[in-house]
């Protein structure tokens, strides 16, 4: 008895079965042509770069809170103080400006640096109007908004007791 016998699917013959073609079944031709083009097409691209940059949440921030204050830290590099303005409207703090290019270089053919307006709007409830304040350093950004007596007020601290 040859080990080929023993085989099941094979019982004895050298015949293979035939695999159905392409050309025979023209959806599945196609959808497999589509997605061989979809794959060749976003292969290696990253898709948030095509995003606008307000929807990437840029630039970004960190919230600091206290019992009197909320700071808010604005990363902003590369651009200039002259460049940004922070508005303080209907319990809404704005900030925005715009980042130029250092540059008018028409012969750059590529860039993964952002370059434009940019506008990022935060809620802020009870604060202080007038004694809101911003500071900029080194393409920092910080906002502090005390807030009102009646916010500070509202705030208690409750003790947590152990077992």
């Amino acid at each position: 008895m040859a080990l080929r016998e023993l085989i099941p699917w094979n019982n004895g013959s050298r015949n293979l079965p035939a695999r159905r073609t392409e050309v025979d079944n023209p959806f599945l031709s196609l959808h497999r042509e589509m997605n061989r083009l979809f794959d060749d097409v976003f292969r290696g691209v990253d898709i948030g770069q095509f995003a606008p940059p307000a929807t990437m949440g840029w630039p970004s921030v960190e919230f600091n809170e206290t019992d009197k204050e909320v700071k808010v830290i604005a990363e902003l590099p590369g651009i200039e103080q002259k460049d940004v303005e922070v508005e303080l409207a209907d319990g809404v703090l704005t900030i925005s400006g715009e980042k130029k290019s250092e540059t008018k270089d028409k012969e750059r053919r590529f860039s993964e640096r952002y370059y434009g307006r940019f506008e990022r709007r935060i809620p802020v409830d009870d604060v202080d109007q007038d004694k809101v304040a911003a500071s900029f350093k080194d393409g920092i950004l910080t906002v502090t908004l005390p807030k009102s007596p009646t916010e500070q007020r509202k705030v208690k601290r409750i003790a947590i007791n152990g077992k």
